[in-house]
């Protein structure tokens, strides 16, 4: 019980850090242009966030985690959009949206299949991954990691943040961001 509860601390924390990290990024570009109303509207934004987290219930109670069966589709999609959108020259929004399209149609196989069901909101959360520019993800194998990374955190948000939109693309840019710090503090 002890290990479940930690867990789900550290994914509250890491996403609410990841947003608070990328409100701040903001608030800096905006901040150089003398702009009091974008740094006021970070601040409230980031007290919204921090009341939401504290005091409205985003999480269900009972601690569960995605199989490993559904979560290396995330990689899978991310994959998929990116050599749609990189060597396929469709662009972002066209990949994913091919993309997500043809993932919304697995769960039609089997339709008596909960595991199929699955697929398309992992392969989807890839998706956003892969949408990433390419100054941004360099290479196939960043793509697949990032991936690799959004599918854990997915794994262990499955029953964080529920009813808030949103949740695959920030898992996705969990992922991506990770990769990113790890890979720029490498080189």
């Amino acid at each position: 019980m002890r290990k479940h509860k930690a867990i789900r601390v550290f994914m509250v924390l890491t996403v609410l850090l990841i947003q608070i990290a990328f409100l701040t990024t903001i608030v800096k570009e905006e901040y150089e242009t003398g702009s009091f109303v974008a740094i006021l509207s970070m601040l409230l934004l980031i007290l919204t966030l921090f009341f939401g987290y504290r005091y409205i219930d985003l999480h269900h109670p009972k601690y569960e985690y995605e199989k490993i069966s559904v979560i290396i589709w995330v990689p899978v999609g991310a994959v998929i959009c990116y050599l749609l959108n990189i060597y396929g020259g469709l662009g972002s929004v066209l990949s994913a949206g091919i993309t997500g399209t043809m993932a919304s149609f697995i769960p039609e196989i089997n339709k008596d299949s909960s595991y199929l069901a699955k697929l398309p909101a992992a392969i989807y959360c890839g998706v956003f991954v892969g949408m990433s520019s390419s100054e941004i993800v360099p290479s196939i194998g960043f793509v697949t990691t990032a991936g690799l990374v959004a599918g854990v955190f997915l794994l262990l948000s499955k029953n964080l943040f529920l009813g808030v939109g949103g949740k695959l693309g920030t898992v996705a840019f969990g992922g991506v961001i990770i990769v990113s710090l790890i890979y720029g503090l490498a080189t």
